[in-house]
């Protein structure tokens, strides 16, 4: 299997990650446009130029290109498993320079920042192994100010659903304009305190108006971004009809005594992209 494709792919999709936003959020964001009025079709009109400007120029979007983020789901047996976490790395440091990207890694004691967006922990991996031998690494870049708004609450069991409405609703109206809306509401439920954010960052891979496959969940998305919508933030917190594209749900079964609620907020430059390789080789960014 040839390394220096998989590498050269890597860097081509942090390139892409941080120049073209997915085609499902743009959709999005017009169809917010046509939603809003006054002050939010202003605002919105600024961000889908800036889309257009990043896409056609091949720039960053936003000054904040992120922390840089992957989830590997990979087969057992994909013959480059041990080298991987070597070759995002290095593909990090190429697409800093090369790109480039902000650098964006500060050691939190020494203050100290290597400037090319690597350091300890980061880029930071979520692995998934399972049987096969191909792999798929996710990337998502993760910016600092939607980041910030995130918030893990260990409710008390009895709060049940109502609990859990309650909190993402009150927190998300509270960031107010700080994470950049409208954006993506990632929330997982269950598990314990680290699951919890887990599954609400991966929450954020799945495309904006996919529902969850389980109803009860898929029902709570559209509850929990319905009312995030009513609540009048709107884009940039400046008022208005949409705060919220979609509300993703995420679920793992809980302790009796531990009712985890954990929330990753993204904005609006909800950026993805994905790196394929099949058993033959195969390098695909998508």
């Amino acid at each position: 299997m040839n390394e220096q494709a998989l590498l050269e792919g890597l860097v081509e999709a942090i390139r892409a990650a941080a120049t073209e936003l997915p085609t499902d959020v743009t959709r999005a964001l017009e169809a917010a446009r046509n939603k809003e009025e006054a002050t939010g079709v202003v605002q919105l009109d600024a961000i889908l130029e800036n889309v257009k400007a990043a896409r056609e120029g091949s720039v960053p979007m936003c000054q904040d290109t992120g922390i840089q983020t992957f989830v590997i789901r990979a087969g057992a047996d994909f013959p480059l498993l041990g080298k991987l976490r070597g070759l995002i790395e290095e593909a990090v440091r190429l697409a800093t320079r090369e790109v480039p990207l902000r650098p964006n890694t500060v050691d939190p004691l020494r203050g100290g920042n290597p400037g090319d967006n690597t350091g300890r922990f980061i880029p930071y991996i979520l692995w998934e192994i399972e049987s096969g031998n191909g792999c798929l690494i996710h990337l998502l870049p993760k910016g600092g100010g939607s980041e910030n708004c995130s918030a893990l609450r260990m409710l008390p069991p009895g709060a049940g659903v109502k609990g859990i409405k309650r909190f993402v609703i009150d927190h998300v109206v509270a960031c107010g304009g700080k994470p950049c809306p409208p954006g993506v509401i990632g929330v997982g439920i269950g598990g314990g305190a680290d699951l919890a954010m887990k599954l609400a960052k991966l929450s954020l891979l799945r495309p904006i108006g996919v529902r969850h496959k389980d109803d009860v969940v898929a029902n709570l998305e559209i509850e929990l971004l319905s009312r995030i919508n009513e609540s009048g933030v709107g884009v940039m917190g400046l008022g208005g009809r949409v705060t919220a594209l979609d509300v993703h749900v995420e679920v793992a079964h809980r302790h009796p005594a531990s009712l985890p609620v954990g929330l990753v907020y993204q904005c609006w430059a909800d950026r993805r992209k994905t790196v394929s390789i099949n058993a033959a080789g195969h390098v695909e960014v998508t």
